[in-house]
């Protein structure tokens, strides 16, 4: 790897001077309003929209429409009115368009044969929309850059013909990250290729970094006085690199049965990043900082209070809410105090909106509860589906979007009165 010459004043570019700490989302990536990647505009399960009626008097907010959609537990990305998601149909892998306001399909891209497994059919990454451009990874390596509008084709790659790349056991999970002309991903190739930068105009090799096995968590991009750094949760480590050229900043053995290190970094700020992995290993706390230039980590505290074994937490003013394996759990962020806990809801997942903890059940359950340290506050409860549902709530245009492995349900969370 060759680093330019004036690569760490680049680094110092975009601090984020009043947290100290963020996430940095490229150009186009996002607008006001959008739901454009994995976990939403910062990548950290928060919609910035106030205002929701998500309560809707206790029963839960009033269904616009539901329509079927191919087996799997892709999330669903939101923008200029289309939502994107994936899922087997028939024998293929399928990235599908809706229109967002009625649910109308508007058009599909086949990636790849139907992918099967005994925990679950269907890809399970979220699609990363960006100018114009949806980037949709399945379950088996195939990556795909379409035009949003139409669904026309710009360019395909298969990543293990292209890195090396291996499947982790139970399919690919982990969602593109967009950086300015790049994706990023942990593709877990070959020797020197687990991690992975590709130019977005065409699909080829910017740069690749390290050796590590596939994870199924996704790379969150961010800054600490004044360092930028992209940080993959992979199979076997927590690992920072330079976004410039791959070259690792730190890392942090990290041994999870199975390898199932699958919930995303999570920022606590000012300076702190947030892990987890379950089978009884737990999280860690890092205090991210720097020193000549480049990114350093220390630990701040471990604990198996919170126990993510594929859902990510939200942070909110102090608190870490997640699921501790099958239990919903608030915790402080600066010790792990367990401040609150709810059974019931399985492995389920979560997003925070205008203060309120927006929670998917396994069971399909569609919870909304406070977000406050004092105790477990549930607001409203409805059942939209059944089935199993293993994929995070998507928020934008004042609608909340669900799915099980077979269905998408958008509601009315706008606050607006009916007409």
């Amino acid at each position: 790897m060759h680093a330019t010459p004036d690569r760490r004043s680049r680094r110092q570019l975009h601090t984020l001077a009043a947290l100290g700490l963020g996430v940095l989302l490229a150009a186009g990536v996002a607008v006001a309003d959008d739901w454009p990647q994995f976990r939403g505009p910062n990548r950290d399960g928060v919609s910035a929209a106030t205002g929701l009626d998500l309560v809707a008097g206790t029963t839960g907010p009033r269904e616009i429409w539901r329509s079927p959609v191919g087996q799997g537990y892709s999330g669903m990305a939101v923008v200029d009115g289309r939502l994107f998601t994936m899922g087997n149909e028939d024998d293929d892998e399928r990235l599908v368009a809706f229109d967002a306001a009625d649910g109308s399909r508007l058009w599909s891209v086949r990636l790849d044969a139907g992918y099967r497994d005994q925990m679950g059919s269907g890809p399970r990454s979220t699609p990363t929309v960006a100018d114009g451009t949806v980037y949709a990874l399945g379950a088996q390596g195939s990556l795909v850059a379409v035009a949003a509008e139409s669904g026309a084709e710009r360019w395909r790659v298969d990543l293990g013909d292209l890195v090396g790349a291996r499947p982790p056991q139970w399919g690919v999970s982990t969602s593109p990250l967009v950086l300015g002309d790049r994706l990023l991903l942990d593709a877990g190739g070959s020797s020197g290729s687990s991690v992975v930068a590709l130019n977005r105009a065409d699909g080829t090799v910017a740069w690749t970094s390290q050796s590590d096995i596939a994870g199924y968590s996704a790379p969150m991009e961010v800054v600490a006085e004044g360092v930028r750094q992209v940080v993959f949760f992979t199979g076997t480590r927590i690992v920072s690199v330079d976004p410039e050229d791959g070259t690792a900043f730190w890392s942090l053995p990290w041994k999870t049965s199975y390898d199932v290190n699958a919930a995303a970094p999570v920022i606590v700020p000012p300076n702190r990043l947030f892990l987890s992995s379950g089978y009884d290993v737990g999280g860690v706390l890092l205090r991210l900082g720097a020193e000549d230039g480049r990114a350093t980590v220390t630990e701040v505290w471990r604990s198996r209070e919170m126990k993510n074994q594929f859902s990510s937490s939200v942070y909110d003013r102090g608190i870490l809410y997640g699921f501790d394996d099958k239990t919903l759990k608030a915790l402080d962020a600066r010790d792990a105090t367990e401040l609150w806990a709810e059974r019931g809801l399985g492995h389920g997942s979560l997003i925070l909106a205008d203060g309120k903890l927006v929670v998917m059940g396994e069971s399909c359950a569609l919870v909304v509860a406070e977000a406050t340290a004092d105790s477990y506050r549930e607001l409203a409860r409805s059942e939209p589906f059944e089935g199993k549902c293993w994929t995070a709530p998507s928020l934008a245009g004042g609608r909340l979007y669900i799915r099980n492995e077979e269905q998408i349900v958008a509601l009315d969370v706008s606050g607006r009165q009916e007409s």
